[in-house]
């Protein structure tokens, strides 16, 4: 066998590999969502979605934690999406990296500004490695500012508040992606009609990468309606029968629903927590399809 031989047959092996770690997972995945919607579907009615949770399986519900679920994301992304696309804004066009270290400044104006670029660094690796760290670590850091030090003990609130810390390092790296994409020439024919820095990012910059922004953030805030470790720490309800009816109110959520389902022994329960687990993927694909019309309504705008 000569070499060109063996790198056909190498490369034939590398897409084989490639193909089957493709095909394994989507496999897996569809195994998964056939035997829920086999148990879920079946139970998927109106009143399953309009009633109370309940001790008897067939009367149980989940609108207490359907609507929670819904004030919860609502309230996180009005925390986390201006909160990270400002930090973006700020660390791409304002921060220490843009203004350049001038031979006419004095020496104490240079030190500053080169430990302004380090601290924004180091500012830079610590947003990258949050994005890593486990969510049960944001529970309890929730735990011990928002709900103890803070004082807003069981409360929708800080379960937002919680889930913004989650999502945000996600938020700021993805609009910082997008300002990222808007050419330096744009911003420098901006500057050059005598625009100001302000003007030129919002006029400009933003117009530009906000399509980006809004997708990141809106499938930062998917990633958010799904969590449950951190909704566990910080103390939301596993049964409840009321609405919530203020951001200071007692709430459920429907991985917290699903998860009290799961562990209960009765097979009935078990029935309940695939109908639950069907309206959640039903809820983030809804979701993720607004991020993707939002984009392209955003991009034919632009265009």
């Amino acid at each position: 066998m000569n070499s060109n031989e063996r790198s056909l047959w190498a490369e034939r092996l590398l897409h084989g590999a490639s193909l089957l770690a493709v095909v394994v997972p989507l496999l897996l995945l569809l195994v998964l969502l056939i035997a829920v919607g086999i148990d879920g579907i079946p139970r998927l009615d109106g009143s399953f979605l309009t009633s109370n949770p309940s001790r008897r399986a067939a009367r149980a519900g989940i609108q207490p934690a359907l609507i929670g679920s819904i004030c919860l994301v609502t309230l996180t992304a009005l925390i986390a999406v201006p909160l990270g696309i400002a930090s973006a804004i700020y660390l791409e066009e304002y921060g220490p990296e843009r203004r350049s270290v001038s031979g006419s400044d004095s020496r104490g104006a240079r030190l500053w500004k080169r430990l302004q670029r380090k601290l924004a660094g180091l500012v830079e690796v610590n947003i990258a490695n949050l994005a890593g760290v486990p969510s049960i670590i944001y529970g309890l850091l929730g735990l011990g500012v928002f709900v103890r030090l803070l004082s807003m003990d069981r409360s929708l609130l800080a379960g937002a508040f919680t889930l913004a810390m989650l999502i945000l390092p996600i938020v700021i790296m993805a609009s910082r992606e997008a300002l990222r994409t808007v050419p330096m020439h744009l911003r420098e024919a901006s500057y050059g009609l005598g625009a100001t820095r302000w003007q030129t990012v919002r006029g400009v910059v933003l117009p530009l990468a906000l399509p980006g922004m809004m997708t990141g953030s809106i499938l930062a805030i998917s990633r958010a309606i799904g969590e449950t470790a951190p909704l566990v720490v910080v103390g939301a309800l596993t049964y409840i029968t009321f609405l919530p009816d203020s951001v200071f109110s007692e709430y459920s959520a429907l991985p917290i629903q699903i998860f009290n389902w799961v562990s209960r022994p009765q097979e009935a329960f078990v029935v309940n927590a695939a109908a639950g687990i069907i309206v959640l993927l039903a809820l983030m694909l809804a979701i993720n399809a607004f991020a993707v019309l939002l984009r392209a309504r955003l991009e034919r705008r632009i265009g």
